[in-house]
Order: C-alpha cells, then structure tokens, then sequence
C-alpha cells in the first residue's frame, strides 16, 4: 500500500497537476493540505473521475484538507482535532482505509513569531500530542500524514542560519515534534533515509527549488502496530518542477501490509 502526503497550496489552482500525479504514481491514499476551498468548490467529479474516493473539509481562502483513496471511499472518523471546539480552522481529518487509519493535517505556520500566530501553533501542537496519544498505542495502525511545518533538525534544511527565526525552527516548535516520536511515532522518512539530506518543501524566493535550497516538513508518522510494514519512502520531486507547481511536492511511504504484527492485521479485519 502506498500512501502519500500533498501540501497542494490550492486545489482549484493545482487540479491538474494533482490529477496527473494521481495518474502517474497512482498512490492508494493521498492527504491534501492547503485547499483554499469551500466544501462546494472541491472537485469530487474530477477526483472520482480518476478512481479516487474523497472526505474534506473546506475553508474559504486558506487552509483545508482531504483524504483521497484509490477505489474506495474513506469512512470518516472525525472532522476535527479533539480540544478545542471553538477552533474553526480546517486542519485535521481522520478516516478508515483498508483497515488503517489515516490521520490527515496541516499544523498551523505559526509566523511571525513571537506572537499570536505562534501561540496558536503551539496550542494546537499540544491538542495533537494529547490526541496522538490515544492513536499510537489504539490497537490500529495508524499512519498520522500531513504538512507538519516543522523542520525537526538543522539536518532537515538546507541552511539553518536564514531560518533561525522562523517559527519552523523554533526550539519549542522541534520540542513538541520530539516530543510526539517519543510517544512511539517512527519518521517514516527519516528512518530509512537517515543520512540522506532530503527535502519536501522549496520556497518561491531566490530561485531555492532551482539550487535545491529545501526543508523537510512534510511527515509521516507511523504508529508501532505500522511500523514494521514500512519498506519504502520518498518525494516525488518531478511535481515541485511543473510550471507554477505547489510549493510542497508529495510525500510517500509504501507499505508491505504483509508484514504488519499478528494482531494489527486482525484490526485490521474487524
């Protein structure tokens, strides 16, 4: 099974560039990022018509997110992340696939720093600690996906210095991160490509996708019932270079179901 993270910085914009990635790498589920739609205006028709079923959740102009599953529909969790019901922000969907449990969001930027777009991230950072919690040890497997906007080491950038203000690597913010994979998360990428210097994330500015000056803050995270499935993961790159391309390019892990504990494929079947 292959799944698949894409920050797509506005669906109606990138349609045919997420239609085309679907076409080409064909990945089972994919997590989008960054609709900048309302409900009304996500493009189920195009999608279904590229064999994909579709939950999301909307939000004029910014935010947004959906999980999309090639030749099924995802059967909805929830809608929101646990603890703060006066939180409208699109940020978070959670559904059943195949038995697994997908987990789709987009972390909150938290720029300009100090401030309350910071304090804003961190609060919501705390809300999915506490509910990554009940998920990592739920007896499912769990894969939580998404555009995480964190940079979790000096490692995961290509220069640290020109970013040391910015709230992706703020101490706080990487505190948070480690904080979640000590709750037995694994960094799927970052746990096959351990000295690899690999991005998902190139910014408009000074020509960075051109020098690859990149970030890695696209993540997936697998829970210890998923883990051991883990033998692939990657970037499709060749997104990030189409004409007026998403800042992100998708993000995968390839699973051997096969491999998943005893007990995680019984879950699975129930």
């Amino acid at each position: 099974m292959k799944i698949a993270t894409f920050n797509v910085n506005g669906i109606k914009t990138r349609l045919p560039h997420l239609l085309e990635w679907l076409r080409r790498e064909q990945p089972d589920v994919a997590c989008l990022q960054e609709l900048k739609s309302l409900d009304e205006g996500f493009p189920e028709a195009a999608i279904r018509e590229a064999g994909y079923g579709a939950i999301w959740k909307g939000q004029r102009s910014w935010n947004g997110v959906a999980i999309l599953a090639r030749g099924a529909d995802p059967v909805e969790v929830r809608r929101e992340l646990p603890g703060d019901p006066g939180d409208d922000h699109s940020r978070y969907l959670e559904a059943a696939v195949d038995g697994i449990v997908v987990a789709c969001l987009y972390l909150p930027n938290g720029n300009p720093q100090p401030g309350p777009k910071f304090d804003y991230k961190l609060a919501w950072f705390e809300r999915l600690l506490r509910h990554a919690a009940t998920l990592v040890d739920c007896g499912h497997p769990v894969v939580m996906a998404g555009d995480y906007n964190v940079v979790p080491t000096d490692f995961d950038i290509y220069n640290p210095k020109s970013w040391r203000k910015d709230a992706l690597l703020q101490p706080e913010t990487r505190a948070c991160y480690e904080r979640l994979l000590a709750q037995g998360w694994t960094d799927s990428l970052r746990h096959l490509h351990p000295e690899e210097a690999v991005y998902t994330f190139w910014d408009y500015f000074r020509q960075h996708w051109e020098h690859n000056s990149g970030l890695r803050i696209d993540h997936l995270l697998l829970n210890p019932q998923l883990a051991p499935a883990l033998k692939a993961a990657g970037v499709d790159r060749w997104v990030r270079g189409l004409e007026k391309a998403s800042d992100h390019a998708p993000t995968w892990i390839d699973l051997d179901l096969k491999k998943l504990p005893k007990a995680a494929r019984a879950r699975r079947s129930t």
